[in-house]
């Protein structure tokens, strides 16, 4: 501790879920006379929605700050010292202080701290290739980023829009384009879309995107993005850069034309400055912690949200899954540990949910290629099933894929793609990973029923019947 102050001083690099869920969980067990707290956020926002991005671009949230949960005034009126539109860039351990940089004037000058909160969150991959630094192409990770997007539809005469990839972000932002009046075409490099479920499944997923009216183009890789006026553009940007506005995206065989591409790629953890100062990373290039969240080997330094990587419960090994519901709870367990409590992040599961239109999107769990790779040998099911009654009114196909380990039947994931009520049925499912449950248990669970809401047979205990069965064949 500096013995010059009379209170500690945290510091927290990044202004959203985790570093702001930490340093609001600090402020309510320490007061302002035990703990002083500076957060440095290079963008304009802080506490916000980035799952909500789409959307609101999309039209279906009307209003950005919808998306913001806690106001930067909301957050230095429970003094926290929060300095927006400054950028940390670099990290002096050994000394423990922080240089920081006025986005705006330039100016730099250094913090010291008592203990270091990094959430540093994570960056749209944005692929080495002509082109993909023009005027009109973007990734979407931050407001300030959605922000730019919209100015660009706003100002832009083309209607015509490519989105690069087809994970969470490049299936909801072709839909927002779509709902924007746009002609939309995804180029994906893999087999299917949404990579994160096995091929068999992102088929449907397919289907749907193509009912929508988009055009999905798969197994092909953008080689380079061209330029050049044209005359579609109106804004000031591509005037700037000497008429370099985005206007085809190139495959090994095809040209796409594009007055806006949106970079729907991935992201990888933001964690530069980490690195620069020799923070230990995992395979996935994100930080390592303990449960506590602590950063491995640095009793005074926390690490939470994006920029972390995590410990997977079902394979026993780090991934890195850059969701909300993950950095906050970080925030929380970093914000107890730091304010004199004792908190741990056991780790998690893999669930995501997401949709088109009205097609709903789950997983939870392992693929069959991350079976594989973890070494278990297992058994895959896929069952059809309604998601009420099939007797009830507007009852909606629903496919369940289920993995369990071969000989123990040990839950190991599950997929679900289906209309209304499909999406959240795979918490079903996440509770079991949690627990560790086998697939002959699960068909036990006592579930809610009624025919409004599910057959007698909920269509993920009917997948673990399935399963169950398989499982005592193979033994």
């Amino acid at each position: 501790m500096n013995m010059s102050r009379t209170r500690e001083r945290l510091v927290v690099i990044g202004g959203d879920a985790a570093g702001m869920s930490a340093a609001s969980q600090a402020r309510r067990l320490k007061g302002p006379d035990e703990l002083e707290i500076v957060a440095f956020e290079r963008g304009h926002f802080t506490s916000y929605s980035a799952c909500g991005i789409p959307y609101w671009v999309g039209g279906d949230v009307t209003d950005r700050d919808r998306l913001i949960a806690r106001t930067p005034e909301e957050h230095r009126a429970r003094d926290i010292d929060l300095r927006l539109r400054t950028e940390v860039t670099e990290l002096d351990l050994d000394g423990q202080r922080v240089r920081a940089r006025d986005v705006e004037s330039g100016e730099e000058s250094w913090t010291s701290y008592d203990k270091l909160v990094i959430a540093t969150g994570a960056r749209p991959i944005r692929p080495d290739m002509p082109g993909a630094d023009a005027a009109g192409v973007h990734g979407v990770q931050t407001l300030d980023d959605g922000q730019a997007l919209l100015d660009t539809l706003e100002g832009t005469r083309g209607r015509r829009a490519v989105v690069v990839g087809a994970g969470y972000i490049g299936v909801e932002m072709a839909e927002a384009l779509i709902k924007r009046g746009y002609e939309v075409t995804v180029v994906n490099r893999g087999s299917e879309p949404m990579s994160t479920l096995d091929p068999d499944m992102g088929c449907l997923v397919h289907k749907a995107m193509e009912g929508l009216g988009i055009t999905m183009v798969n197994d092909a890789e953008v080689t380079k993005i061209l330029t050049g006026d044209g005359g579609t553009s109106l804004l000031e940007r591509s005037r700037e850069l000497g008429g370099r506005q985005v206007r085809a995206v190139v495959t090994q065989d095809r040209e796409f034309p594009a007055d806006v591409v949106v970079l729907g790629i991935g992201v990888r953890p933001e964690t530069a400055l980490a690195k620069a100062a020799g923070l230990p990373l995992g395979p996935h290039g994100g930080l390592l912690t303990d449960r506590s969240m602590r950063v491995r080997g640095y009793e005074n330094i926390w690490s939470g949200g994006d920029c972390v990587e995590v410990l997977d419960l079902v394979s026993g090994q780090v991934r890195h899954i850059p969701l909300g519901t993950h950095a906050n709870k970080h925030g929380q367990v970093i914000g107890t540990n730091v304010g004199g409590g004792y908190a741990t992040f056991p780790g998690v599961v893999g669930t995501a949910v997401s949709k088109v239109c009205d097609l709903e999107i789950a997983r939870t769990g392992l693929r069959e290629k991350d079976a594989h790779r973890a070494g278990l040998r297992f058994e895959a099911v896929t069952v059809e099933s309604t998601s009420r009654a099939g007797y009830y009114p507007n009852a909606s196909p629903m496919t369940v894929k289920m993995l369990a380990e071969h000989r123990t039947g040990r839950l190991l994931g599950v997929q679900i793609v289906g209309r209304e009520g499909a999406g959240k049925r795979v918490d079903i499912a996440a509770v079991a990973l949690t627990a560790g449950m086998t697939v002959e248990q699960m068909t036990s669970l006592d579930l809610g029923y009624a025919p409004p809401f599910s057959p007698v047979w909920d269509p993920v205990l009917v997948a673990a019947r399935k399963a169950a069965a398989k499982v005592r064949g193979s033994v």
